[in-house]
């Protein structure tokens, strides 16, 4: 284990986060909040300066493998939630220190589920407001993928920071190098968020509300400035945020292929299509669902309600603009569903992520056959191409992992006396980083969102003894000058010389 190199990493997240406490810091002095701005200015200069001053030396031995990287992952994100969460207490906002970590880590996270009331909300400082929904955009790409994008690096190790970090059942890189591929992956999600303010502020909407709003919209979050929420605001603005809550639940490779011309290779992600299948397919039943029952009386108002909140459900962000625990019973099942699938991988959004249920479901439909055909040999493909079969045992682990946490959790839950549905649906809106749920009652959750965020198969490795020993040799190839990719067998090659 490379402590020395962890501890680099950590103070450079650090230094980030000093970074990231200026922009609150520039909003606190515009609306002459003073008692804030001196927060933030305390905190942008003690974590700017002590990451900066304890990184200055990059260790002499910067090799790292994947278990590092998965606790770099793990303590960076406990890090800046624990820190993150001081400017609530000190301005006053939340009081309670536990209660300001878990606003915290629900905004890293993009789970937005919140402690606070909407009088809360509504007497907040503007800084303080900005910060909340600034958590959102911040661990929308992940701090970790913005950190490789802009540090000096050189060497390939930075792929296990990125595998750690990012969501889905595989990691791939766009260009040759990971430091490229990060930097991409933020012009793309920075394009997204300009390109929103702009159409929000054409619609209407104050620049403070329109950030915000993009904010937490393109991160897949959830938090609102207002008491009201979403819906205070105008249809079009409720359109704008549909459009980017879906182009920012699609997996981001679809979007590199389009800037390189390669139309008929984003044409070709299997995952967008049945994501968007789902989605508009999901709409059309709810609104017909909610239109008979009389609830909404437009059908095209329906339809607009309902397309909202799938979106809103799928790509894990939470907003809404009705009250989705007054539907009927086959609507809010639905919305169950689609809580627990989630959206794409390589997005902003949580969940199980389509890619793995297309991975899972074909691995069945392979094994019925072979249960038909016992001499049939047949592979799982994707996007005209075949998966490894360490990606399809990862997904497998990763389904009984993903159920043993849900059920323990919601055995755990059923203990603070809640109703079978308000359990249920809170397990399932934390764990996929959604936010709200059906029925009421909310408990602090801070560890489980974080669980929900970091992938749980791959962290919990990093606590199996077996896992992490079997782990250690089959890093033990990136030594060779093949790289980690091109392993000739699962033998350590250490232990046969």
């Amino acid at each position: 284990m490379n402590y020395k190199m962890i501890s680099f990493v950590l103070m450079r997240v650090l230094a980030l986060l000093g970074v990231l406490f200026v922009f609150p810091f520039v909003t606190a002095l515009l609306y002459h909040e003073e008692n804030c701005a001196r927060i933030f200015l305390v905190f942008a200069l003690l974590c700017g300066l002590t990451g900066a001053l304890h990184s200055r030396q990059r260790p002499e031995n910067p090799v790292f493998y994947a278990r590092e990287g998965f606790v770099m992952t793990v303590l960076s994100w406990i890090m800046i939630s624990m820190i993150g969460a001081l400017p609530f207490v000190l301005a006053g906002t939340i009081p309670s220190y536990v209660d300001a970590v878990f606003e915290t880590v629900s905004g890293f996270t993009t789970t937005g589920a919140s402690i606070l009331s909407g009088d809360a909300i509504d007497r907040m400082y503007k800084s303080v407001e900005f910060w909340r929904c600034f958590t959102h955009w911040g661990g929308g790409m992940g701090i970790l993928v913005f950190m490789i994008a802009i540090l000096p690096r050189t060497d390939g190790y930075s792929m296990y920071l990125m595998k750690a970090e990012s969501p889905g059942p595989t990691v791939g890189k766009f260009v040759p190098k990971v430091q490229d591929t990060a930097k991409i992956l933020y012009l793309i999600y920075m394009g997204f968020t300009l390109t929103e303010i702009v159409l929000l502020k054409i619609c209407g909407l104050p620049l403070f509300d329109a950030m915000t709003l993009t904010f937490s919209s393109v991160g897949t979050g959830g938090f609102s400035i207002s008491s009201a929420g979403i819906m205070s605001y105008s249809i079009p603005a409720q359109m704008v945020i549909i459009v980017f809550m879906t182009i920012c639940g699609t997996n981001f490779a679809v979007y590199y292929a389009l800037t390189r011309r390669r139309f008929k290779e984003a044409i070709r992600c299997e995952e967008a299509k049945w994501y968007l299948i789902a989605m508009f397919g999901s709409a059309a039943l709810i609104a017909w669902n909610v239109h008979g029952a009389g609830l909404v009386k437009s059908p095209f108002l329906a339809f607009h309600h309902a397309l909202f909140t799938v979106s809103s459900i799928m790509t894990t962000t939470g907003f809404a603009t009705l009250d989705f625990n007054t539907w009927p019973a086959f609507s809010k099942a639905l919305l169950f569903v689609l809580t627990l699938i989630g959206a794409c991988a390589g997005s902003t959004g949580g969940g199980f992520k389509y890619s793995r249920l297309i991975i899972l479901l074909r691995r069945v439909r392979n094994e019925l056959d072979f249960s038909i055909h016992p001499k049939c040999i047949k592979q799982v493909y994707m996007d005209g191409r075949r998966v490894e079969s360490t990606t399809v045992k990862g997904v497998l682990t990763y389904l009984v992992i993903y159920t043993a946490i849900f059920l323990l959790s919601f055995l755990l839950i059923s203990l603070d006396g809640k109703d079978f549905e308000t359990n249920m649906s809170a397990i399932a809106a934390t764990i996929n980083n959604v936010g709200p749920g059906l029925g009421t009652g909310r408990t602090c959750w801070k560890f489980r969102l974080l669980l929900g965020f970091l992938q749980a198969g791959d962290d919990l490795l990093t606590c199996w003894r077996g896992g992490w020993n079997s782990f250690r040799c089959w890093c033990c190839f990136a030594d060779r000058p093949g790289g980690p990719e091109t392993p000739p067998d699962r033998r350590c090659y250490r232990q046969k010389s």
